[in-house]
Order: C-alpha cells, then structure tokens, then sequence
C-alpha cells in the first residue's frame, strides 16, 4: 500500500467535444505545394495558422491602406542594405507601396558606397586592430561634406545626400535607395546618433551640422506620422537599435500636437525579437487601437516575401 492518498477522479466531468472551441482545425492546414502553380498560388496554400495567418493580415492592411492613400512608413536598419534588399526596396518606392522611408546613419553609409562603388561593408575585425576600420577617405569625404555644405540650408539629411548622389549619377546610382527616393519624391530621413557611424572618426565630420540636418529629419519624420491614424502601417526592417526610439518620439511629438495617430498596424521583422522594437514597434503605440505583429527570420527571405505578396494583391480587386 502506498503511504501517499491520491484524488479521487470518480465524479470529474466532462463534455463533448463538438461543443468545444478548437483552435485548429483542419481546413486550416497547408495545401502541398504543387509544381508549376503561381506565387501567389503558394502563398495563399499557407496554413492559416499564427504567422503565416499573421502575414496575411499584414498583407492585407498594406493593401488597403495603400488603396486608402494612406501611409506605409519604413524604418530600417543598414542590414537589409547589407543583404542585397536595396532593389527590392527601391522597386516599392516606385510601386508607391512605401510612402516614406526612415533609417539609420549606418543605412547612408552603405547605401553611398554602393551607389559610387557597387561596394560596401568592411572586415570590421581586421581593420579594428590597426585603427583602419572605417578610415575609407572617399566615403567621409562625401558624406561629411555633403552634410557640413548643407548646414546654412534648410534641408535634412536624407534629401540633400540623396540629391548629390542624384545629380552625379554614379556608376551604381540605381543601387542607391536615397537617389531613388529623391527622384520618386519619397521621403528619406536619415537618423544620426554622434558616434555610430564610421564617418563620425574621420577629421572633416561636423558634428554639428550632422545634428542639425538629422533633428530637420526627425520633424520631417514627425510629419510623416500625422496621416497614420485609421489605417496606415509602419513596418520595422531590420536589427536597427535607433528607429524604435526615434519612432516613438516622433509619434509622441504628432500625438501631443492632436493628430490623430492612432488605429493604424505596426509590424517587426527581425532575426531574433529585441525588447525595444518589441515594445515600442509591435506593443505600445497600439494600446489605443489597431494592430502590431512580430515576424521572426533572415532579411534576405521574409523581406522579399512579404513585398512579393502585397504587389500580387495589389493587382486584384476584390
């Protein structure tokens, strides 16, 4: 005999099962691929389960807020750059799919090189221990003083290295997400923080004309914002450290002004989820209303997918 009572479970009740709300069923599932369907065949054989049926949601609120006119806002880090994305990000542009673009120091940096170069992203462990790293002199040389000549103008960052890039049309030009965004009259804002970018090293960065057409980028950013509200996406490309801040700012400057900013979708796609982006990409600016989703995996496969998509539903009306 045991020396421990157990529970008696004579009398447990239980019920059917078809009265039972179940989180899966099988009209849900995948459908198999089958070879020589269309894309968009794939994606709708997705199951319609968590973030595949995520995706489907985030999809369809791009699209309609772009049939809407309302904004579609990105913010990025240098990464997506990194991974070969610009083309794909400069095709959106064009699209009209991206109604504004918001990205780091790092995003300028990358995005130049490649532009005059068709080159970009050192050994940074290499060049670190000879004090080499970031000390290439033709990329200070034109972002520094790109930005220190447009210090007595009223432009922000974004635009004016973006025109400059436009206007000398280098060898790699239609690499550059800045000129395209000129060109396309799409607002680029870049979004500086003193001493996160290699160019901040180097004897001709004016830090002080660095701030101030990166603060002019923060209100054009903030301007923006104002047209969010009822059905607009932001959408968080990348491991960038400084675009949930300076999004949460902004949107707190256009908030406390009385725009209505509130009931649009935010979305986060990242290799691994950050607290930051977490909370204040995905959580808090839709505690008011609307919608924030999480997607995790390689830039260089979830970002392609999703734009993929929304210009597939684009074409059909529904």
């Amino acid at each position: 005999m045991s020396r421990y009572q157990q529970i008696d479970t004579s009398n447990v009740k239980t019920y059917s099962i078809q009265a039972r709300k179940s989180k899966v069923v099988t009209g849900d599932f995948v459908r198999p691929w089958c070879a020589g369907e269309s894309f968009l065949d794939f994606y709708q054989s997705l199951p319609k389960i968590l973030k595949a049926d995520d995706l489907r949601q985030l999809v369809d609120l791009i699209v309609n807020a772009r049939r809407r006119e309302k904004p579609v806002v990105v913010l990025m880090g240098a990464h997506v750059i990194k991974v070969g994305l610009s083309p794909l990000l400069i095709d959106a542009l064009q699209q009209g799919i991206i109604t504004a673009l918001a990205c780091n120091g790092a995003c300028a940096i990358h995005d130049t090189e490649l532009a005059y170069w068709g080159t970009t992203s050192e050994d940074v462990a290499e060049g670190l221990q000879d004090g080499s790293f970031g000390m290439a002199k033709e990329t200070g040389e034109i972002l520094n003083t790109t930005i220190s000549r447009a210090k007595s103008s009223t432009k922000g960052f974004g635009e004016i290295l973006g025109e400059r890039i436009l206007a000398e049309s280098p060898p790699f030009v239609q690499y550059s997400l800045l000129a395209s965004a000129i060109k396309h009259h799409v607002p680029l804002t870049v979004h500086v923080a003193i001493g996160t970018d290699i160019v901040h090293q180097q004897p001709n960065a004016d830090g002080a004309a660095i701030g101030e057409l990166s603060y002019r980028d923060f209100k054009i950013f903030a301007q923006n914002l104002t047209e969010l509200g009822d059905g607009g996406v932001v959408l968080h490309l990348g491991s960038s450290v400084i675009m949930p801040e300076v999004f949460l700012k902004a949107l707190t400057v256009v908030r406390n002004l009385g725009y209505p900013a509130h009931g649009f979708a935010t979305a986060n796609f990242d290799m691994i989820q950050h607290y930051r982006p977490g909370v204040n990409v995905v959580t808090r600016p839709n505690l008011t209303g609307g919608k924030g989703f999480a997607f995790t995996g390689h830039h260089e496969i979830m970002i392609p997918l999703l734009f993929a998509v929304v210009k597939e539903k684009m074409q059909i009306r529904e």
